[in-house]
């Protein structure tokens, strides 16, 4: 506790700048020496590819600016050098190939230094990458490197601790080290650790104030999927995303006065992606409603800050689920760096009080949310309200709830005491032959999105190359193809989210001594 305190003092010595939004990017490092990489090869692959298909499909601000990959066998290889992810599928999907046609299992000895070697050659390429961006006026300041391998991830950390205390390590934001394990090989209580889901079991320690994040998963797609989607988070940590304003002294409001608040700083996160966004404009452009409507508030990407003011406290049985709408967001205790630790730290045990009083009263809280500015409609301030539901574990569901002016009139007939036998007796038989789940797990469906959203992605290069000049399609067919997708996509958008069912409990090529600038790779890789 005491060294965190220290670095965020440090850090906050510095004068404050302004922070452009911008997530990591990335360096994988896939470590094909480990015993089971047989059965890796082809999870790990299909997984990538699915995750970057979402990546390169997503409109908005790119969730995953820069990747590349290294492979470590009888020495490290980098497979993709920095490639922008958005517009570069064809080029990842033949990085991917690559990958799944390494040799397989005893093909290369373990040599403890590969890694680290993959390591430093990686954040060299990054260095060198950014300086020549950085003269032409772009930036990127951050990477985050992930090591997947089948050995000890704890020898793996005192190798990194070992070779890399020398190494300049600034640019460098945390590094994860993947263990990745079948699950014969997991002990007991790490079976449920591993099982798919947002968060990961892990462990943290420290070089020079970066963090080395150790996990264990099991080898699935499902499990290795859910890895590499948490790239898609929002990763800032420059500020916080919401304040969440509740009457001080309780909430009597006999006895509080309405004008002193208790904030609770909070973050936003996605609970799921909008499929929206999977069918946006041709040139990636974000609906303007997303930013400026004034009865849906965006999580992705965090530029706003977010105020909602609690009015009132509701009967969690009392919520109709037909007056919810819009995208579920999941709200946690900020951990914005900026802010001392003493003041995380309690923000972080009033979040949880918060989170303890709520269900033990079953209550649930309707919030206002306080408008960034006046529209300019005679400065007439539209305000929209949301319902905060809480959960089994140290987090908040937040969705919209529909207000007098957008509800539409309904009649919902009682039901009749009695049913005739000849109607009642088929229904009954129906429903019996039904399988009956205990509870709803998103994970067992699947509606071939992946493949659509590859195929969609590939498509475009492919008859690019394929086709001469003067046998491409006529300028007016994108735009009949663009309907068709966004037809097939479509069908998405009208998933429910219900609320109370919440619980969150290519090429190949040799590593040289020095490394290919931003120009060189395009040369190389032609």
């Amino acid at each position: 506790m005491n060294s965190r305190k220290l670095l965020s003092e440090t850090r906050r010595t510095f004068p404050a700048i302004k922070v452009h939004y911008q997530q990591p990017s990335r360096i994988l490092i896939v470590d094909v020496t480990s015993p089971s990489w047989t059965n890796t090869c082809s999870i790990l692959s299909e997984a990538l590819e699915n995750t970057l298909s979402l990546a390169c499909s997503l409109t908005g601000p790119c969730r995953v600016p820069l990747l590349s990959i290294y492979v470590v066998q009888n020495q490290q290889e980098c497979l993709l050098p920095f490639t922008q992810v958005r517009e570069n599928f064809a080029r990842i999907q033949a990085c991917i190939l690559e990958l799944r046609s390494l040799p397989r299992e005893g093909c290369f000895p373990q040599r403890g230094n590969g890694v680290v070697q993959a390591v430093q050659d990686g954040l060299l390429q990054f260095k060198q990458y950014s300086r020549h961006t950085a003269a032409g006026g772009s930036t990127n300041s951050s990477a985050e490197i992930t090591i997947l391998t089948s050995q000890s991830s704890k020898e793996m950390v005192k190798q990194l601790e070992k070779k890399l205390k020398d190494v300049d390590l600034v640019s460098l934001r945390r590094i994860q080290v993947i263990e990745v394990l079948k699950r014969d090989f997991l002990e007991p209580e790490d079976v449920e650790q591993c099982m798919p889901a947002e968060e990961h079991s892990s462990n943290d320690t420290a070089i020079l104030g970066m963090d080395i994040d150790v996990q264990t998963i099991e080898d699935n797609v499902i499990s290795l999927e859910m890895l590499f989607k948490t790239w898609l988070h929002d990763y800032g940590t420059e500020r916080e995303h919401l304040h969440l304003l509740l009457p001080s002294g309780g909430f009597n409001h006999a006895t509080a006065p309405k004008t002193t608040l208790m904030c609770l700083k909070c973050d936003l996160q996605e609970r799921l992606l909008d499929p929206a966004l999977l069918s946006g404009t041709v040139d990636g452009t974000m609906r303007a409603a997303d930013f400026n409507s004034p009865c849906q508030m965006a999580a992705w990407p965090a530029t706003v800050l977010h105020k909602l003011q609690v009015v009132k406290a509701l009967k969690s049985e009392g919520v109709c689920e037909s007056v919810l709408y819009g995208l579920p967001f999941i709200i946690r205790p900020t951990s914005c760096w900026q802010l001392d630790w003493d003041e995380l730290e309690i923000n972080q045990h009033s979040f949880h009080a918060l989170c303890h009083s709520l269900l033990k009263r079953k209550w649930m809280l309707l919030a206002r949310r306080e408008p960034q500015n006046t529209t300019p409609n005679w400065n007439i301030t539209v305000h929209s309200y949301y319902v905060i539901v809480p959960s089994d574990s140290a987090t908040l569901l937040v969705k919209a709830v529909a207000i007098r002016e957008l509800l539409l009139p309904s009649t919902f007939p009682a039901l009749l005491a009695e049913h005739p036998e000849r109607v009642h007796g088929p229904i009954e038989s129906a429903l019996n032959s039904l399988e009956v789940e205990v509870s709803y797990n998103p994970l067992h469906l699947k509606s071939n999105l992946y493949k659509y959203l590859k195929n969609l992605l590939y498509k475009p290069l492919h008859r690019q190359q394929a086709q001469p000049r003067d046998q491409r399609p006529e300028r007016h067919q994108p735009k009949q193809h663009q309907s068709r997708a966004k037809a097939t996509v479509a069908p998405l958008l009208m998933a429910p989210s219900p609320v109370q069912v919440f619980r969150p409990a290519a090429m190949r090529r040799d590593s040289c001594e020095r490394s290919l600038l931003p120009k060189e790779y395009d040369e190389f890789l032609q």
